[in-house]
């Protein structure tokens, strides 16, 4: 947002200005172009003027703006219409046109008049005359003239070749603010004239409009008492004047923030009693809103009016030019930052009490804490964002909302905590109020008792009057940079914590997303189970060389509680262990013996540089997935700093996201465990040696080892000198493969041992997996025995049911089938199958592989059974293990993608006769 404050009727000068804090960014486009040339009916005292991109989220940003424009104006009652007005426009020119909005705001005695300008050249200009056709007001878009027609007091179209500007005029409510202002000191002849008992009724009205209060001046002014009116409508009470012309009834005005004017309560007696009333709208802490109403008699009204504002050319000088009170309390150039306009701030009403020190503290947003943000004559450094209640105790002067004087804080210790220890005795302290709301607090202090007096409260009050806007416009645009700030980091942080699955990469990642970002240090502790201790699984610090000193520190320390309550909770401990090791270091060194018997000393125990770097504040921020409390986030500063409000929510945000990403970690990890656990189950855990024959396995699973494979293999010994072997690929991945592949694996070797021929171990295995009904699924499986000859040769016996034929690797390099294709299981019932007989003689290689390996693709190429064969033929001479190796690397080679199929590679050869 950019604001600029204009006095008089000429349009702003770009450079920079004295008085209010601003920042100006010059029109653009056509606004720059009507600014000068439109004809004012008033004075332009201000202007704020925006760009926005052709992207959706502008129309939020360009609400933003002009919400945020109107409120540090002032302009609270056209807040709502105008964003609905601009949304509506900007809408227009971003969605529907396709190109940049310039939005100008301009501010007036009457009101403001908001501009939004779009680039599209090709629209038809209407011509003069004529009729205009909005549509209907229930389509999608195009409604924005129509509500500019509806809400605006006036409202144009404005076409140049390349432009065309809307605007629209938003008048302010015809009433008075009833800002309050405190006068100055009369002598006794000119105060105003009352009884000698004033009373003031003090009546309280909820948020439908009914009596909740009724103090003992309302029974004596109106005759009722509390219990008879208490529940009942004011309106059975109140007299209201209606004014011509204006539709403020007594609803609207105990809606507004303040309301001050004169109506009549109808007494006990029957007779309307003229009274002036004052109205404040208020919340308690639960967020309930409700309206405090002041009312004295007609004639006493003095009491409570607030005096008329006196215009701003009275107090001219000698050269005829108006004085600012902001500007002779806080000096001009005014400080363009919040915080350096806080700390002049302070410095002014500090000199201008005589006071020994001064501090401001700014409220959050709930109002139920004052955050310290400047101070002078105090230990700043100690003091800065340290939060204390705005009710600090019972009674009128224990509230930050209410103007106190203390002469001697001796005597009510505890009465401004920020004081505490500081040898401070008397203070007086203002509320910094905007439209009836706490946004801070401003105090002056000094080391004399009974220093100040009400007058000197008045006085300050006043000065916190005239800057309580300026700071409050300075605190939302912080906020709004903070806040923009925040998501960009947490937009960045949950692509990060999404980006991995690793638990170990996720607590760096926490760690390192709020070092030094939002903290000093941070250590994050794991909870395994509910039943376990936390652990102190990660700790971080700026600075590495303390990180090692602050991890022995904490592994002294209990860690703290894992409170599921959300937010941040002050953790005392590790602050209190570092000032013990401080002072045993101190003493060491000075040769002294003593002091805490808890020993932290052996091996790297914490320095002094430790002690200080955790001596500050430190917050615990659980971390909480599924409903359960998997860990904690702290976070440290060093030596006597705190963290700010702002940042502990960003924390907080943080720490959500943060706990469902580790807790996703925890979940992948135990699934993957599981499943290579579940794989290694399916496998044979070794092979057995077999004399006469070499044999080499490769096995490589697909994906990242989250999901079971349904690939499988085993050689195992049948009977003395025969031995089963088998390759097979059940379909797909997951359970219910697993549970079919653990199924033929070991129904096999049952079978197999059993005696039964393959055909048979098959038609079996076939009619079994058939039986797990909708579990089932298909099987394709190389089955087949072998045992070795006296000769040195092998004599095997093989059944295909389905899978890729076995290849034979003759020694002169041929490459032929050896076996014949069959149908393979868990389709067919009554199963025929039969077995071939092939002999192995020396030199020759058996090569069985899954169709992972046949099916492996590089765009519209695939290996084939041909392409395999043509690899196998390379391999004459080699030995089994590089006769695998040479095909899985060629199989890798082919493609360039991970493997999509889970590959499985069963090598058998016969040695040479030359050969051992």
């Amino acid at each position: 947002m950019t604001t600029g404050l204009i006095p008089g009727g000429q349009p702003p000068d770009p450079r920079p200005t004295g008085g209010l804090p601003q920042q100006r960014r010059e029109p653009v486009g056509p606004a720059a172009q009507h600014v000068e040339n439109r004809s004012r009916s008033s004075v332009i005292t201000a202007r704020a003027a925006a760009s926005f991109e052709p992207v959706g989220r502008s129309v939020a940003s360009a609400r933003s703006f002009v919400r945020d424009t109107l409120q540090g104006w002032g302009f609270a009652d056209i807040v709502d219409d105008a964003v609905v007005l601009t949304s509506e426009l900007v809408t227009n020119a971003v969605v529907h046109a396709g190109t940049s909005a310039d939005v100008l705001c301009l501010r007036s005695d009457e009101g403001a008049r908001i501009e939004v300008a779009d680039h599209y050249p090709e629209r038809e200009i209407p011509l003069q005359g004529t009729a205009i056709n909005m549509g209907s007001p229930d389509r999608e878009g195009g409604r924005g003239l129509q509500l500019c027609a509806a809400l605006a007091g006036r409202w144009g179209v404005e076409y140049t070749p390349t432009h065309k500007t809307v605007w629209f005029q938003l008048d302010l409510p015809a009433r008075a603010v009833g800002t309050r202002t405190a006068g100055p000191a009369l002598p006794v002849d000119l105060l105003p004239l009352a009884d000698g008992r004033v009373r003031v009724a003090v009546i309280q009205i909820d948020r439908t409009g009914h009596v909740t209060a009724w103090n003992e001046d309302a029974e004596e002014i109106f005759g009722y008492p509390a219990e008879q009116v208490t529940g009942k409508p004011l309106t059975d009470l109140a007299a209201w004047p209606h004014t011509p012309g204006t539709s403020t009834g007594i609803a609207e005005a105990l809606r507004l923030s303040r309301w001050e004017g004169s109506y009549g309560i109808r007494a006990a007696t029957g007779r309307v009693i003229p009274v002036y009333a004052s109205h404040l709208r208020v919340r308690d802490t639960g967020g309930e809103p409700s309206t405090v109403c002041l009312l004295v008699r007609d004639h006493e009204r003095a009491v409570l009016q607030t005096p008329q504002r006196v215009p701003a050319d009275s107090s001219a000088g000698s050269e005829g030019q108006s004085t600012d009170p902001f500007e002779v309390f806080i000096g001009s150039p005014a400080p363009d930052d919040l915080d350096g306009l806080l700390q002049r701030t302070v410095e002014r009403a500090r000199d201008m009490l005589d006071g020994d020190s001064a501090f401001l503290l700014l409220a959050t947003d709930d109002e139920t804490e004052l955050e310290v943000r400047a101070s002078t004559g105090l230990p700043s450094a100690r003091q800065r964002f340290a939060r204390v209640p705005v009710e600090a105790g019972p009674g009128r002067y224990g509230s930050a909302r209410m103007p106190a004087v203390h002469d001697d804080l001796t005597a009510v210790p505890g009465a401004v905590p920020l004081l505490n220890g500081t040898g401070m005795r008397s203070v007086v302290t203002v509320p910094l109020k905007v439209e009836g709301r706490l946004t801070g607090s401003l105090g002056v202090a000094a080391e004399a008792p009974a220093r100040y007096t009400n007058e000197e409260a008045l006085r300050l009050q006043f000065a916190a009057d005239r800057i309580a806007l300026a700071v409050e416009s300075a605190r939302l645009g912080e906020l709004e940079r903070l806040r923009r700030g925040s998501l960009s980091f947490l937009v960045e942080a949950s692509d990060l914590l999404a980006g991995t699955l690793d638990r170990d990469q996720t607590l760096a990642l926490m760690a390192q997303m709020t070092v030094p970002t939002l903290a000093t240090w941070c250590a994050v502790y794991t909870i395994a189970d509910q039943a376990s201790d936390p652990y102190l699984s990660y700790v971080l610090h700026e600075d590495e060389e303390l990180i090692d000193g602050i991890k022995y520190l904490l592994s002294k320390v209990p860690p703290p509680d894992p409170v599921p309550t959300p937010g941040a909770r002050v953790w005392t401990a590790p602050a209190e262990m570092a000032h013990q090791a401080a002072l045993r270091s101190s003493m060491r060194s000075l040769g002294l013996s003593g002091g805490p018997t808890r020993q932290v000393t052996p091996g790297i125990g914490p320095t002094l540089a430790t002690a200080s770097a955790v001596g500050g504040e430190t917050v615990v921020l659980p971390l909480v997935a599924r409903n359960r409390v998997i860990g904690m986030l702290t976070l440290g500063k060093p030596t006597d700093e705190h963290f700010r409000q702002e940042i502990l929510e960003l924390a907080e945000d943080l720490s959500r996201r943060a706990a469902l990403a580790l807790d996703n970690a925890r979940l992948y990890s135990e699934r993957t465990a599981i499943s290579q656990s579940l794989q290694r189950s399916l496998l044979p855990p070794e092979l057995p040696l077999i004399d006469g024959v070499e044999v080499e396995v490769i096995y490589r699973a697909a994906g990242e080892g989250n999901e079971v494979g349904g690939d499988f293999y085993d050689l195992f010994p049948i009977r003395d000198g025969a031995y089963g072997f088998a390759i097979g690929d059940v379909c797909g991945t997951g359970p219910n493969a697993a549970a079919v592949t653990g199924l033929a694996r070991h129904a096999l070797r049952l079978l197999a041992r059993e005696g039964l021929s393959g055909p048979m171990v098959l038609e079996r295995l076939n009619s079994a997996i058939l039986d797990e009904g909708a579990r089932s699924r298909f099987l394709t499986l190389l089955y087949g025995e072998m045992r070795p000859q006296e000769d040195g040769s092998a004599e095997l016996k093989v059944v295909c049911a389905g899978h890729p034929l076995p290849l034979r690797l003759r020694q002169d390099g041929t490459v032929e089938p050896a076996a014949e294709p069959q149908p393979l299981l868990g389709v067919i019932e009554d199963l025929q199958l039969y077995e071939q007989t092939v002999t192995l003689d020396p030199g020759d290689v058996l090569l069985c592989v899954t169709d992972g390996v046949t099916e492996r693709r590089e765009g519209a190429r695939m290996l084939g059974d041909d392409g395999l064969a043509d690899v196998l033929t390379t391999c004459t001479g080699l030995t089994a293990g590089a006769v695998a190796a040479r095909i899985m690397r060629a199989v890798e080679r082919f493609a360039s993608d991970a493997p999509s199929d889970d590959m499985a590679i069963l090598a058998m050869r016969v040695p040479g006769l030359h050969q051992d």
